[in-house]
């Protein structure tokens, strides 16, 4: 059974590196018209959205791997549900960034083999901090949202629709989590998560 669920999960890893990702909702912003951009503000926007696309990358491993570990049914449930929407969110910024004429991150194996472990290891802890990581992940990607926002130039509004309904999908899955019984994560794992995360931005900002 272990085994199966591991060759599972090896191969939804393939298919999130190497194949597009479908969204059953409609992309957001899809009936705004395209601005045209300066050649600087076309770089900005293509490189905040590859760091996202790489943070849903992060996020399809990081449910995997809790989804694996998890103990409870419910907390299964909640992570896959949650999961099946970072999927449409890994498909609209895909499709962001070939608009913008851009690429993805070439460092996403490695994202996506860490944040794999890392949900594991949060799954094994038991289920009310399975949540818990869940809930703070969450709540640090809407703050990283809302400063991708500000930081976004202002005639994207196409990439700007996008970043707004991922923000509001990931306080749902906080308040979710939450909901679920999450517990509150010590502050010094809060704070390793918050370092962990600038790294992969910075560094998916440019690669």
């Amino acid at each position: 059974m272990i085994l199966d669920d591991l060759i599972l999960r090896f191969d939804k890893a393939l298919r999130t590196l190497t194949v597009p990702a479908q969204s059953v909702r409609p992309v957001p912003g899809d009936n705004v018209e395209e601005m045209e951009l300066s050649e600087a503000d076309t770089r900005l926007s293509t490189a905040l959205i590859r760091v996202n696309h790489s943070g849903e990358i992060c996020a399809q491993a990081l449910y995997e791997g809790q989804a694996l570990t998890a103990r409870n049914a419910s907390v299964q449930q909640a992570l896959q549900k949650a999961a099946t929407e970072e999927t449409e969110h890994l498909a609209w910024t895909e499709r962001r960034i070939e608009e913008l004429g851009g690429r993805k991150s070439l460092l996403n194996p490695l994202w996506y083999g860490g944040s794999f472990a890392l949900g594991a290891l949060a799954g094994l802890l038991g289920d009310k901090w399975n949540l818990g990581f869940l809930a703070e992940t969450e709540r640090q990607v809407e703050r990283h949202l809302e400063r991708h926002l500000q930081r976004l130039p202002q005639e994207d509004y196409r990439s700007r629709a996008i970043l707004e309904q991922m923000k509001s999908d990931e306080a749902r899955h906080a308040t979710t989590a939450i909901s679920q019984g999450a517990a509150e994560l010590p502050q010094p794992l809060k704070l390793a998560m918050q370092l962990a995360s600038r790294l992969m931005t910075k560094t998916a900002f440019w690669l």
